[in-house]
């Protein structure tokens, strides 16, 4: 089987507007969350969220097309242009087999919501044409596809919480039948909007710490009351080891194995054995290597981090790897937080450092393994997890490892 490598990275996010910058700050254990600012939310029983700051589209899109693209699309397009930038490939590759892999689990649903209440106060004639196709999932791989003149497969991933682990995953399988040779996978989501905070808030799935927002999400604490939303986006480019080292590519990490698996037990409560299994079928895949950190789905819910936990504790009965959890930093991103996770624990693999747990402050005796609580720390990575797990009972597990 071909090996599969990842040579360009970008990410957006509550923390920053490019890769390094955002790192830096989850490493620093600073949080994004705070009071929302993208509508009226002082009547919502959750008025805060990890929203993307100073993000101005213009900046990166032809302002006549910006209206044409709804905002999970536009924070997409700015995280594959850093991806494609990062990757060096300069212009001569071939276009025809590079394709795409989008990943969202909700799309378009500010201009959902904002066509529909133009729909029902205004009537049908008033809607833009614009909606569908700044809506639909799909539209974020189309419109990067276009923009790059990508011309290979052109897939989308909508499995709430875990689509961009599977993109990513789609993307290993697609260059590995030949389908493609270098995949670009594209992460996002922008669901910060009345009908996003409303309809989690009515599921009890949000924390309801308004009034102490840089401390509303608190994975693995016992305090912890839900999870809080975020947004943002991340893109990387994969391709095949041997065509990466003949051009000279920067190489920041192999991906060797991955693994689905569905719960099919409840549609928003979790099980042990469903994301237990992905990450066996990950690490069998990559022969069981050895995971030096694992970054957490972590959500910051009652249910979630309990049972993520005794998921990787009866993985990992030898030994017990570093875990962590950064959506207190960033929220959770819903259908990009497996790209933005994945970038994340490469960029913790290429650098030496576990991006620390914030707001661990009581302990939870269901959440017994050591989560970097508060502060980064120095570590010598060799392969890394990350995992998502969606309603649905959706799981998706990868393992990245350093190229020798």
């Amino acid at each position: 089987m071909a090996r599969i490598v990842i040579t360009g990275i970008g990410m957006i996010n509550a923390l920053g507007l490019d890769k390094d910058s955002s790192f830096n700050a989850i490493c620093e254990g600073k949080s994004g969350v705070d009071k929302i600012s993208l509508f009226d939310a002082s009547d919502f029983p959750v008025q805060i969220a990890a929203e993307v700051k100073n993000f101005d589209p213009a900046q990166y899109i032809d302002p006549k097309e910006i209206k044409k693209l709804d905002r999970f699309i536009q924070l997409g397009i700015k995280a594959a242009r850093d991806a494609m930038q990062d990757a060096a490939l300069g212009d001569d590759f071939d276009k025809d087999s590079f394709g795409v892999v989008s990943g969202a689990g909700i799309g378009g649903l500010p201009n959902i919501e904002k066509n529909s209440i133009t729909c029902f106060e205004k009537g049908a004639r008033k809607i833009t044409p614009f909606f569908i196709p700044s809506a639909l999932v799909n539209m974020l791989g189309g419109v990067i596809s276009i923009e790059h003149s990508l011309k290979g497969p052109n897939l989308a991933c909508v499995t709430a919480c875990a689509a961009s682990t599977h993109a990513i995953g789609e993307a290993y399988k697609s260059i590995s039948l030949g389908t493609a040779k270098k995949m670009l996978v594209v992460g996002a989501e922008a669901a910060i909007c009345p009908v996003g905070i409303g309809g989690f808030a009515a599921m009890k799935a949000l924390s309801t710490r308004n009034d102490d927002p840089k401390k509303a999400s608190r994975p693995f604490d016992k305090g912890r009351d839900g999870f809080v939303m975020g947004e943002g986006a991340a893109a990387l480019v994969l391709e095949e080891y041997e065509d990466a080292k003949k051009r000279g590519a920067k190489i920041y990490a192999e991906l060797l194995g991955f693994g689905e698996s569905a719960d099919a037990h409840h549609i928003t409560s979790p099980t042990l054995d469903g994301p237990l299994r992905a990450m066996q079928m990950a690490l069998k895949m990559a022969n069981n290597v050895k995971i030096d950190y694992i970054n957490a789905h972590g959500t910051s819910t009652p249910a979630n981090d309990k049972n993520e936990t005794a998921a990787i504790r009866a993985l990992f009965k030898d030994y017990t790897p570093l875990v962590s959890s950064t959506k207190g930093q960033i929220g959770h991103c819903l259908g990009a937080a497996g790209a933005l996770e994945a970038v994340i624990s490469i960029m913790a693999l290429n650098k030496g450092i576990v991006p620390p747990t914030i707001n661990q402050e009581e302990k939870d005796d269901d959440c017994d393994l050591d989560y970097v609580a508060n502060t980064a720390r120095k570590a010598d990575l060799k392969a890394v997890m990350s995992n998502s797990f969606g309603f649905g009972g959706t799981n998706g597990s990868l393992i990245f490892a350093k190229v020798d």
